[in-house]
């Protein structure tokens, strides 16, 4: 039995969804850490968040980058060269962001990762 409500939702919800709603829901709680840290800019604990949200940023992009270097990986070559792209710029803003910290450069991993999510989140007959 789970001691903690959270973590059986989180279960349920990891058993319950399919591939691409299970990334879109990554990526939305990657955007969502981000733009909590954003918001609460001048909070005591910034420092700490920042350096949590962004590694589970790393984190995420990291599986990508993964799943899409596997040569049983079904995408078109051209996609995933895009994704790989994207992935990169993302991993370097982070850095940068780490590095000279500033809430207005968290703007565009946030934008790209609830991007992504919107469109993981729409049906192949919908595009």
């Amino acid at each position: 039995m789970y001691q903690n409500p959270v973590d059986a939702y989180t279960t349920m919800q990891k058993e319950s969804l399919s591939g691409r709603e299970l990334e879109a829901s990554v990526l939305s709680r990657a955007a969502l850490m981000l733009k909590q840290v954003q918001e609460n800019w001048d909070a005591s604990d910034r420092d700490a968040k920042l350096r949590e949200a962004i590694k589970f940023n790393q984190k995420v992009w990291s599986f990508f980058q993964a799943e899409l270097s596997s040569p049983e990986n079904p995408l078109p070559q051209n996609l995933k060269e895009d994704i790989l792209n994207l992935s990169l710029f993302v991993d370097n803003h982070l850095f940068n962001v780490l590095a000279f910290p500033e809430p207005e450069k968290l703007s565009i991993v946030i934008d790209i990762n609830f991007n992504i999510a919107t469109g993981l989140r729409t049906k192949p007959s919908e595009q």
